[in-house]
């Protein structure tokens, strides 16, 4: 196995339904941009709510990825 680089960047997804869809969702749009995904981490969860109630569900998630050889 050739030596490789990773690098990672951090994306927050949302959803209505469930901390884990909002998490999936995060993953699902970063794989449309970046290459190479590895390695998805939960940083932080938390809930958007409005008049006493949960309006939605956020996930914090930091995504790893394989640098492109040069």
């Amino acid at each position: 196995m050739a030596d490789s680089v990773y690098t990672f960047t951090e994306v927050v997804g949302t959803s209505t339904e469930s901390w884990e869809k909002a998490a999936a969702t995060a993953v699902e749009r970063a794989s449309k941009t970046l290459r190479n995904l590895r390695v998805a981490e939960i940083v932080k969860l938390d809930m958007d709510i409005e008049d006493g109630r949960v309006r939605a569900y956020r996930a914090r998630v930091q995504i790893s990825f394989k640098l492109d050889d040069a």
